[in-house]
């Protein structure tokens, strides 16, 4: 793991080096469209792995194993961190082009919904102390929360908004192209190996808690009462 690791962050390094650097700037908005090469990867990922958070908790609900429950929140957690990365640097992005942090654009609304979803869904997991239950509520959960996730995807063709519809290729120039897909690959690497981290993190947490929760052996433990025999 520590190889790929390595190998992980050279590739997201030269990757994002590329993106900030060498291409060429925008016509209409100069540098500042660089945020692009991050802003746009993070909200890719972030659907990606909500998507795999769906795939867990319904693999759960069909085959009730614990492997397919920690699937489903080890990805929402990826999947969080890339959506909040992907609200954020949209603000950041926003002021320079609308002139404001923030405003109530159907995707940025449908956006920060999901951020706010799926933050309730991992506050609901820690509120249910029975494993099966909370992954069976929250398997539940993961299935309605994700119709969001189309939603957003969506919504920039459904209204009209300020949020610009998903780039053409062919509108692009292609160096331009070339880094934004290599900018989304170092994503996913990254990404996927922070999913592997939290699943390795998950089974230990798992194993724990259901030491934890057998009654104690040994010598020390308490022992059961013996029933007396009279004669």
């Amino acid at each position: 793991m520590f190889v790929l690791s390595v190998i992980a962050a050279a590739f997201f390094a030269f990757a994002e080096y590329r993106g900030l650097f060498i291409v060429p700037p925008d016509r209409m908005m100069g540098d500042v469209y660089r945020i692009l090469f991050v802003h746009v990867p993070s909200a890719w990922m972030s659907m990606l792995f909500f998507l795999l958070s769906f795939v867990g908790s319904a693999g759960y609900l069909i085959r009730r194993s614990p492997a397919w429950d920690r699937l489903s929140y080890c990805a929402a957690e990826v999947g969080l961190v890339m959506n909040g990365l992907a609200l954020f640097l949209g603000s950041v992005w926003g002021k320079p082009t609308w002139g404001v942090w923030w405003t109530w654009d159907p995707r940025l609304t449908t956006t920060a919904l999901l951020f706010v979803m799926y933050s309730g869904y991992l506050i609901l997991r820690r509120l249910i102390n029975d494993p099966d239950r909370r992954a069976k509520v929250a398997a539940s959960v993961g299935l309605l929360i994700f119709l969001n996730v189309p939603l957003v995807y969506m919504s920039v063709k459904w209204w009209r908004s300020l949020h610009q519809v998903q780039s053409n290729p062919n509108s692009m120039d292609p160096s331009m192209v070339v880094s934004l897909r290599l900018s989304a690959f170092a994503f996913l690497a990254v990404c996927l190996l922070l999913l592997i981290f939290r699943l390795r993190l998950a089974k230990k947490e798992a194993d724990l808690e259901e030491r934890l929760s057998l009654p104690p052996e040994g010598p020390g433990a308490p022992r059961a009462p013996q029933s007396k025999v009279t004669t």
